[in-house]
């Protein structure tokens, strides 16, 4: 079934997307990071909200749901884990639960490591993972609660979704991703080709994200820190897959 998908700037930098079912007229929101954009978006199109959904605590991705409650009546799902934290659920929901969205299934997966109980949402019918600040284009998000192991294993979970699925994620970081993932890779000739892409998007004002997992899998360090070539190219030949992915991390953080 098809499914509308609407990429919608918010604040200096985030990413909030909408999913709109022509056929029942219902649309959905994945993260609320500032109401006012999100409802001028809807009213352009003469769209309600009927389900807002949730990836994480931090304030830039749920500010805008109490207004949007209360303009729309939108009921709001997000993690159980992270329930004490959020805005109030209307359902609480951990890994491996299946939801319906607008008539679609989407698939609860457990993305630990930027926070403790953030989640993505992937919906195959659409070929698309909602995975705001744990995969995101060319990078993965700062360890602001979890570890490298919680980081690494969650985008194991990512990497292993089909190729040719969307990864809507929650910022527009990926120039200065690129910038850093040419540090660790400068040979990869996949890599320099969407760097100067992503130049090219970004001076022209455009938006750089959803991506391919396989644009993704093929250019993104954070997805390849096991491969022997990457370990060679950090001096970490004989490490571990944690490790390599420890130090791959640090290293952006000190960019």
């Amino acid at each position: 079934m098809p499914l509308e998908l609407v990429t919608l700037p918010c604040l200096a930098d985030n990413y909030a997307y909408l999913l709109h079912n022509a056929e029942t007229g219902q649309t959905a929101l994945i993260d609320a990071p500032d109401a006012a954009p999100i409802r001028a978006s809807l009213a352009e199109r003469g769209w309600g909200l009927d389900l807002i959904l949730l990836t994480h605590h931090h304030w830039d991705h749920i500010d805008g749901v109490e207004p949007l409650r209360e303009a729309f009546g939108a009921k709001v799902v997000g993690a159980a884990a992270d329930a004490h934290r959020l805005p109030k659920l209307d359902l609480a929901v951990a890994e491996g639960d299946v939801i319906d969205v607008l008539g679609t299934k989407a698939h609860v997966i457990d993305v630990s490591g930027h926070t403790a109980g953030h989640i993505a949402f992937h919906l195959p019918e659409i070929s698309a993972v909602f995975t705001a600040d744990s995969l995101m284009a060319l990078g993965c998000g700062r360890l602001f609660e979890g570890t490298p192991d919680q980081m690494w294993q969650s985008l194991r979970k990512l990497r292993a979704l089909p190729a040719d699925t969307l990864v809507c994620s929650g910022h527009e970081y990926t120039a200065g991703n690129a910038r850093f993932a040419l540090t660790v890779e400068p040979g990869n000739t996949a890599l320099q080709a969407r760097a100067a892409e992503i130049a090219a998007k970004r001076a022209r004002g455009e938006a750089t994200v959803p991506s391919l997992l396989s644009e993704e899998i093929a250019t993104n360090p954070f997805l390849r820190t096991d491969l022997p070539e990457v370990k060679t190219a950090i001096g970490m030949a004989d490490a571990g897959d944690v490790a390599a992915f420890a130090e791959i991390r640090s290293r952006k953080d000190r960019f």
